[in-house]
Order: C-alpha cells, then sequence, then structure tokens
C-alpha cells in the first residue's frame, strides 16, 4: 500500500475551511435570526413604516444567497424553507389578539394633568379677592385657594372682591361683587 502523506500546510487549509463552514453558518443563522427581529418589529411595533419590512428582506436575501452559494441547492432550499416558515410563525404569533392583550394596558388611569375640578370645592354664590388684574383672566382667592379666573365683566383690579357666578372648562366665571 501506498501512503500518502498529509503535509502541514494542507492540515492547516483543511482546519481553515471548518472554521469557515462553521462561520459561514453562523453567518446564516445570524441573518435569519436578524430577519425575524425586523419582521417582528414591523408588524408590532413599526406597522406601515416598511424599514423593518425592508431590512428583513435584506437579512433572509443575504442569508438565502450565502446558503446557496457556499453550501449548495439543497442547503439553500433548506433555508428558504426554514425562512418561510419561520416568517409565517412570526406573523402568526405577532398578529394573534393574545400577544396584543400582553403589550395593552390593563390597568384604569385615574389620573389626569387637568386640575381637580373647583366645582368642588368652590359653589356659585361664593365670594373672594382678586390676586392679579382679571383681563379677563387671572387669579383670584377663595377660601384661601388660589384659582385660575375668568371675569364676566371687562377688567377687575387686584384685591377686589368677587362673586363666583359659573364654571367653564376648569376656570371659575367671577364678576365684581354687588353689596
Amino acid at each position: 500500500m501506498h501512503r500518502v502523506e498529509i503535509r502541514p500546510a494542507n492540515r492547516l487549509l483543511r482546519s481553515f475551511s471548518v472554521i469557515f463552514n462553521a462561520v459561514n453558518m453562523f453567518f446564516i443563522v445570524l441573518l435569519v435570526f436578524f430577519g425575524l427581529l425586523f419582521l417582528v418589529a414591523e408588524l408590532v411595533l413599526l406597522p406601515g413604516v416598511s424599514i423593518g419590512a425592508i431590512l428583513a428582506l435584506v437579512s433572509y436575501g443575504g442569508a438565502i444567497y450565502i446558503a446557496f452559494r457556499d453550501y449548495g441547492p439543497l442547503a439553500g432550499g433548506i433555508v428558504v424553507a426554514v425562512v418561510l416558515i419561520l416568517s409565517f410563525a412570526a406573523t402568526v404569533v405577532s398578529l394573534r389578539s393574545k400577544t396584543w392583550r400582553r403589550f395593552s394596558l390593563k390597568q384604569k388611569v385615574d389620573s389626569s394633568v387637568m386640575p381637580e375640578p373647583v366645582q368642588q370645592s368652590v359653589r356659585v354664590g361664593d365670594t373672594g379677592m382678586t390676586v392679579s388684574r382679571l383681563a379677563p383672566m387671572g387669579k383670584v382667592e377663595i377660601g384661601g385657594k388660589i384659582y385660575e379666573a375668568k371675569s364676566m365683566d371687562s377688567y377687575i383690579d387686584p384685591r377686589r372682591e368677587v362673586e363666583v357666578v359659573g364654571f367653564e372648562n376648569f376656570n371659575i366665571i367671577v364678576r365684581k361683587h354687588i353689596k
């Protein structure tokens, strides 16, 4: 039997080939993963923007191209099938109503940026004192608290007595107090 001697350079080339194949396979898996990530982002976070869809197509296309180029038609076909199945599953899961319920608000929001309605602490007929000039809006003090008020009259100077005649959009409507 004739024995073939393997040179160290051939061993080195073979080990690089194994490493290169592993890196290519990892790169294909990574591109498919990013494609799925971009697809889900397009469906859930950025619907209608199309950036996620374009990035998903680029990622999927890159993975499929590398699979066909480096591993042949069988591996390329397998990658295409995996991409289609995973994309369909991600689309179905993303668009189910149960998925959306996880993201939706389940608590009732009781707070507001609007101040508490003044009708609870101030009544029509109460009297107070203007803190600033009402022209026609300004500040009044009623019952020891300061409120935003609107004058029915044209202008009311500071430190004048006023009477509450109504409410409008969280503002108190006042007029000069007639004694």
